[in-house]
């Protein structure tokens, strides 16, 4: 990708919140797909690394379509190893590989940090994978 790369940051899901039915049954085959897809609430934590460190909580308002590809609905806290807080939204997709899914993030960051106010008026692009409960991303300064 293009532009600064700015962070790199690995989560883990701390806990999940379906309606409906359950992720597990849908990828073990124990149940399809709804028609009208699937809503799952997937809390995540971890920590970014680069120009933008620190801890990284959040919520992914995951919605499954039901051809597979999966849409990302992502808020979250960068907590800065500086004690700032930076706000992060994301929206995206998440399209199904062999071995987890490949991720695609439209992201805006939004502060009242002077120190990082730089975030304020850039556009982000990330992108990355999830795999073996951890999700992997690279995020780039537009």
């Amino acid at each position: 990708m293009r532009g600064e790369k700015i962070y790199e940051y690995e989560v883990e899901i701390t806990g999940a919140t379906d309606f409906g039915v359950t992720l597990e049954a849908i990828l073990t085959g124990q149940a399809a797909i709804p028609p009208s897809g699937a809503r799952f609430d997937f809390g995540f934590a971890g920590r970014a690394e680069g120009r933008l460190s620190g801890k990284l909580t959040g919520t992914d308002y995951y919605r499954l379509r039901p051809d597979g590809r999966g849409e990302l609905n992502i808020r979250g806290v960068i907590e800065t190893d500086d004690g700032a807080r930076i706000s992060m939204e994301a929206t995206g997709v998440a399209t199904p590989t062999a071995t987890g899914m490949d991720l695609v993030e439209n992201v805006t960051l939004t502060t009242a940090s002077p120190d990082y106010a730089w975030v304020n008026t850039r556009q982000i692009w990330a992108e990355g994978a999830s795999a073996d409960g951890k999700i992997r991303i690279t995020g780039w300064l537009q």
